[in-house]
């Protein structure tokens, strides 16, 4: 888009200083904010959302390639949620290992064998990206996952180019704005993904009022459930992204996670009180935005949690994921994609579209026990510094509860970030050497698909965390587009690429994101 920031201009300390307090302020104006580690379930003390100081260089043609490609993206994973026998031979061997999995799909088939009580699908997704530079020709836009289920921090991106405008106009004061050449600041693109979301919820809520039954008490009024962590300091962005759902008269907007979901839901179940299949979800007849602060399986940790996650899909409430756009997210099946021809079965009459979809994978293997997972083990044992070995869910870099001897290795990966954070499961070097080793001959394997690994090329930033010194570091970016889509029954009523997010990382860290205290929030400049 535009050349980086000067090291000239990282490297004055003087100046640094000033712009980082700047910056800080114009985050807490702006409402670029989290709660605190200490306290995240109180909104009477918050920080500033980690983010960098300057914004990041993002060549264009790739920036608006990830655009571009959304929509395809938004209609592949909905046909792939149409496709029950695509779902049942995808993660076939993947129920067999991982339980957290096998659940979801245990609940799809009942789902499956009842019929769907709601015909409006909305789906709300983030499919992430980065660079790759391995040549000296232009970077290639590689899929690192695609988040059907946890695709946080929409409502914080729209707010992060005002602060980078804001320390722009900060430095475009007197003299030193013709020494910096700040005007390139002008290529800071808007994005709007809170913006961009409600009308997908806007068009999915009037098609649900349609089927109000006749006679329906407040007590079953219409309304939105957000389910989230029952203990979460993410809750500015969410509720940025949630605050839409409240707009209209009548409504109810019921917030929880498991706590917030027991108190909605698991009353009903304790007593007995399961509606009648496609019946209202108890409370409301919602639109339940599962749209949870990162991928972990926290919310699913009781046996109240799973029936409550049943109820709900076997309620009128519109899904945001249902089950089968759940499914689609997990990574057996984005390893399944990347497999000859089967872009092809989703888009049998548009070649150019599943090659428009195919230029963004990075090469991708399957584990499964044969001939060919043996030959991605020998690749992988050969050159470990060129794989990722990633668990089967979205969020990779969050736990996960594959199998007991899966779990006890992964436990033991953890690798040991500030704060006591750990950066999570996605396993590199010689953490993958050592595991896939030790899994090699056996059905554990199947708990992970095998990924190239994505090189992008390093840009120079100032990481601003709240009591971290500022200095400059290599960073690494990724790039999160955000999509939005509407289908009744057979009917796509809308479509839309809605925004971006761009998070960076230094470079000395593998994994995590901003959830895990690792990425911060930035800007493609």
């Amino acid at each position: 888009m535009a050349p980086g920031i000067p090291h000239q201009l990282m490297a004055d300390a003087a100046l640094v200083e000033e712009l980082a307090g700047v910056a800080k302020d114009a985050a807490l104006l702006h409402g670029v904010q989290m709660r605190t580690q200490e306290s995240p379930n109180s909104s009477e003390l918050v920080t500033y959302a980690p983010f960098t100081l300057f914004p990041s260089p993002v060549p264009r043609g790739a920036f608006q390639q990830a655009l571009a490609v959304q929509v395809h993206y938004n209609t592949l994973v909905d046909r792939i949620s149409q496709d029950a026998d695509f779902l049942q031979a995808a993660l076939a061997s993947t129920v067999g290992v991982d339980a957290f999995t096998a659940r979801l799909f245990k609940i799809h088939q009942q789902v499956l064998e009842e019929g769907t009580a709601q015909p409006v699908v909305l789906g709300l997704n983030r499919s992430d990206y980065m660079l790759d530079q391995k040549s000296s020709g232009p970077p290639a836009v590689k899929q690192v996952e695609i988040n059907t289920f946890a695709a946080s921090f929409g409502g914080l991106a729209s707010r992060m180019p005002d602060v980078h405008r804001w320390v722009q106009q900060s430095l475009a004061v007197g003299p030193r704005g013709r020494v910096w050449g700040v005007t390139v600041w002008a290529f800071i693109p808007q994005t709007h993904p809170e913006g961009g979301w409600s009308p997908g919820g806007q068009w999915a809520y009037p098609r649900q009022r349609q089927r109000r039954r006749p006679g329906q008490s407040h007590r079953h009024s219409l309304g939105a459930l957000r389910v989230r962590e029952e203990h979460s300091h993410q809750e500015e962005d969410l509720r940025g992204r949630f605050q839409d759902r409240l707009s209209e008269p009548g409504q109810e907007a019921l917030c929880g996670g498991p706590g917030g979901c027991r108190g909605v839901l698991q009353e009903r179940l304790h007593a007995s009180e399961l509606p009648e299949r496609g019946g209202p979800c108890p409370a409301s007849s919602s639109s339940r935005r599962g749209r949870r602060c990162d991928g972990s399986v926290a919310p699913f940790s009781s046996f109240q949690a799973w029936e409550a996650r049943l109820l709900m899909e076997r309620s009128l409430a519109v899904k945001c994921p249902d089950i089968r756009t759940h499914l689609a997210g997990t990574k057996k099946v984005q390893q399944v994609l990347a497999q000859p021809g089967v872009l092809e079965k989703f888009f049998p009459e548009q070649a150019g579209v599943a090659e428009q979809i195919r230029a963004t994978f990075a090469g991708l293997y399957t584990l499964d026990l044969g001939p060919e997972g043996d030959r991605s083990v020998d690749l992988a044992l050969a050159a470990p510094d060129n794989f990722v070995l990633k668990p089967q869910r979205e969020g990779g870099g969050e736990r996960r509860d594959a199998s007991a001897a899966a779990d006890q290795r992964l436990d033991q990966v953890h690798l040991c970030l500030p704060h006591g954070r750990t950066a999570g499961n996605n396993l590199y070097g010689a953490d993958l050497l050592r595991v896939l080793q030790e899994v090699k001959g056996s059905e554990e394997r199947l708990a992970y698909i095998l990924m190239e690994k994505i090189t992008p090329a390093p840009v120079h930033n100032i990481l601003l965390r709240r009591d971290a010194p500022l200095t400059v570091s290599a960073c690494l970016c990724e790039l999160g587009v955000f999509g939005a889509y509407v289908r009744k029954g057979a009917d796509v009523v809308m479509n839309e690429c809605v925004g971006h997010l761009l998070r960076t990382k230094s470079s000395e860290h593998a994994d995590g994101g901003v959830a895990a205290g690792v990425a911060v929030l930035d800007d493609p400049l």
